[in-house]
C-alpha cells in the first residue's frame, strides 16, 4: 500500500493488517508522524504533537498484538484530541491564553477509554477558543485551516479535528458538539461525524461550554470508523452527572442492513431556509439514493422548529456561568469575540432563560413525536459550504444560522456525511437524525448512503 494509501486507509481495514502482521503499529506510526510533520505546518490542525507518547503507545500495541488472543479494532490505531479534552501530563489549551500552559494530572473518561483500547495518541488538535470564539489573526493559537482550500474555514469548534481528519493526518478524533461542533467540521472538510445522544459519551474531564448542551463524540473518515471509536466511548460514567445508564448495543453488526423499508422524515421549515442551490441539489440526489436503497423519504412537519433560537440563549446563559469568575478576574486572557459572546450571556435575564428551556421541551415533544412516525430524519448538515475566512474576519459577517443546534437542544443522535461536492470543490453533507440511543439506526443510515456512493473516497490535494 502507497504512502497517501496508507495515511486514507479506514480502521477496519488498518485493524485487519494489523493482526495479519503486515503492518505493524510502530510503521504505522512513524509514517503518520511523518506526515504531520510535514502537512501541519501549513494546516494547524494540531496544537501539540506528541511523538515519543505515540511510539511508546504503538510499541505497546506490538507488544498486545504479538500476545495474540482478542483485541480490539482498536489496537494501535493513530487518533487525536479535541485540545479540550484533559490529557494527564499532556499540555491542554481549550484553545485559550487563559489555559495556555495548563497540564492536567488526570485524562479525560473518553481519552482514557480509547486508550485503554488500544488507541495510539498522537496529539492534541486545535479547536476554537473555548470551543465558542474563533482564533482571528493575532491569536495565541493559529486557526487550522481546510485541507480542501487552505482559504477556508475548517468548521468550529472542533475544527483541528476536521482538517486532521481531511488531511490524513489521523485515523480517529475526538470532538465535541454543543451547537454543531462534531457535524459542521465534519460537513465543510468531507468526512463523517457523529453526535451521539446526550448522555451516551462521557464528558468528564471535558472543558465545559454549556452544562445542558454539550455532547462528545467521534469524527473519522467513514461511518464505520465513527461505530468503531463509538463501541470503545459509549457507556455510563459515575463521573459525568449527565450520563445515562441506558445499555450500550453493538454498532458495527447492524451497519451492513441496509436501509430496505426503513422510512426517513424530511422537515423542510427551518432547514433550508437561505439554502445554497448546489447544496439543496446535492441534498435531493442523497434523498433519490436513499429511495433506491429501498428506504421510504417523506416530507414531515415539526410546529416549534422555529424556537430552535432558543439553542443561543441557553448556550450563552451557561458559558457565562461557567466562565464568569474567570472574566471578571482575567478578562484580557480571552479573544475579543469570545469575551463580547460571553459577556452577553450575563445580560440574559432568569426570566429568558426559562422560557428558552421551556421551548426547548416543547420542541423535543414534537421531534419524539415525529419520530413515531419515521425511524429517521434527513436535513443538510450546513446550509452553505465551508466560508473564507476573510469572509468571517469582516466585521460585518453575518454567520449563516446552522442547521445542526435543534438536536443539541433535543439530544438526539445525529450524523453528518459526505453527499457531494459544489462547483468550487468544497464538501457537502446529509445530516441523519434518530431517536434517543438508536445510534445504531443512525450510523446504519449512514453507513448505506455513504457505501452506495464515493464522496468518502475522495481527498484534498494537501
Amino acid at each position: 500500500m502507497a504512502a497517501e494509501d496508507l495515511s486514507y486507509a479506514t480502521i477496519r481495514e488498518l485493524s485487519s493488517r494489523l493482526r495479519r502482521g503486515d503492518l505493524s503499529p510502530v510503521e504505522l506510526t512513524r509514517a503518520t508522524l511523518e506526515r504531520i510533520e510535514r502537512l501541519d505546518p501549513q494546516l494547524h490542525a494540531f496544537v501539540t504533537v506528541t511523538a515519543d507518547r505515540a511510539l511508546a503507545d504503538a510499541k505497546a500495541a506490538e507488544a498486545a498484538l504479538a500476545r495474540g488472543g482478542h483485541a480490539s479494532p482498536l489496537l494501535g490505531i493513530p487518533v487525536a484530541y479535541k485540545d479540550i479534552y484533559a490529557t494527564r501530563g499532556i499540555l491542554t489549551t481549550g484553545g485559550s491564553a487563559l489555559l495556555a500552559d495548563w497540564v492536567p494530572d488526570a485524562d479525560a473518561t473518553c481519552v482514557m477509554r480509547l486508550q485503554r483500547a488500544g488507541a495510539v495518541m498522537l496529539g492534541k488538535l486545535i479547536t476554537h477558543e473555548f470551543a465558542f470564539g474563533i482564533q482571528f489573526p493575532g491569536h495565541r493559537f493559529p486557526a487550522a485551516k481546510n485541507p480542501w482550500d487552505l482559504d477556508r474555514m475548517p468548521g468550529g469548534s472542533s475544527s483541528g479535528s476536521g482538517a486532521a481528519l481531511a488531511a490524513g493526518l489521523a485515523f480517529g478524533a475526538l470532538g465535541s458538539d454543543t451547537g454543531g461542533s462534531i457535524r459542521g467540521p465534519a460537513s465543510f472538510c468531507g468526512i463523517a461525524g457523529l453526535k451521539p445522544t446526550y448522555g451516551r459519551c462521557s464528558r468528564a474531564g471535558v472543558l465545559t461550554l454549556s452544562w445542558s448542551l454539550d455532547h462528545t463524540g467521534p469524527m473519522a473518515r467513514t461511518v464505520e470508523d465513527c461505530a468503531y471509536l463509538l463501541e470503545a466511548l459509549a457507556g455510563w460514567d459515575p463521573t459525568d452527572p449527565a450520563s445515562s445508564r441506558e445499555p450500550v448495543g453493538d454498532y458495527v453488526t447492524p451497519l451492513g442492513r441496509g436501509v430496505r423499508g426503513l422510512r426517513v422524515g424530511v422537515p423542510r421549515e427551518f432547514f433550508f431556509e437561505g439554502i445554497d442551490v448546489e447544496v439543496e441539489k446535492a441534498f435531493e440526489q442523497a434523498l433519490a439514493m436513499l429511495r433506491q436503497l429501498g428506504a421510504s423519504v417523506q416530507d414531515v412537519q415539526i410546529p416549534s422548529i422555529q424556537a430552535a433560537g432558543a439553542n443561543m440563549v441557553i448556550m450563552l446563559s451557561e458559558a457565562f456561568a461557567y466562565h464568569e469568575h474567570d472574566l471578571r478576574m482575567h478578562p484580557e486572557r480571552f479573544g475579543e469575540i469570545l469575551r463580547e459572546r460571553l459577556l452577553a450571556g450575563g445580560l440574559i435575564t432568569a426570566s429568558e432563560y426559562v422560557q428558552a428551556q421551556r421551548l426547548r421541551a416543547r420542541l423535543r415533544g414534537e421531534m419524539a413525536d415525529v419520530l413515531h412516525t419515521v425511524d429517521v430524519l434527513a436535513t443538510p448538515t450546513s446550509p452553505k459550504p465551508a466560508p473564507t475566512f476573510t469572509a468571517v474576519y469582516d466585521p460585518e459577517y453575518g454567520f449563516p444560522r446552522g442547521n445542526t443546534s435543534p438536536f443539541n437542544l433535543t439530544g438526539l443522535p445525529a450524523l453528518a456525511v459526505p453527499c457531494g461536492f459544489s462547483s468550487s470543490g468544497l464538501p457537502l453533507s446529509i445530516q441523519i437524525t434518530g431517536r434517543p440511543f438508536d445510534e445504531a439506526t443512525v450510523l446504519r443510515v449512514g453507513h448505506t448512503y455513504e457505501q452506495a456512493t464515493d464522496w468518502h473516497t475522495r481527498h484534498p490535494k494537501v
